[in-house]
């Protein structure tokens, strides 16, 4: 009996990565904000980080966190009830959030990676990376 030991998986590259970044700062510039954008791949390691000038240092590690979230959730950062959004960041060491902002990077249907922005209002950082998100021709978010 032959079984399957390896499989295949999709990952973002570094080149589309920055695209996702580069799109997230002209997004947050043209609504005069300043933001931390990261990009992670869906195995959930970092592919880019930029804080941006004027950007809170607090937001570092919030625009990780909801790219961790999506990553690893395959979902939109925000969606857990009250009594999740205290346990899941709990039980994995403070690395997924229920703030909004990080989103899934999906292509063909595949989930490749995950961008997180932090920095201005939640609704900002959610249209930011949805502006992102569309620019690189990203599936559309669900």
């Amino acid at each position: 009996m032959t079984t399957n030991l390896t499989r295949n998986v999709k990952l973002i590259t570094d080149e589309f990565a920055l695209l996702a970044v580069t799109a997230a700062l002209q997004a947050a510039k043209a609504q005069g904000v300043a933001i931390t954008v990261t990009v992670y791949n869906a195995l959930m390691v970092m592919i880019v980080l930029v804080h941006s000038d004027g950007a809170t240092p607090h937001s570092v590690e919030t625009a990780k966190r909801k790219a961790q979230t999506s990553a690893s959730t395959r979902r939109p950062s925000g969606w857990m009830n009250e009594e999740l959004a205290i346990a899941l960041p709990m039980a994995s060491g403070n690395l997924l959030t229920n703030v909004g902002g990080g989103f899934p990077i999906k292509v063909n249907g595949i989930v490749v990676g995950a961008l997180g922005v932090a920095g201005g209002t939640v609704d900002q950082d959610r249209a930011i990376a949805i502006a992102a998100l569309r620019a690189i021709g990203a599936d559309a978010v669900e």
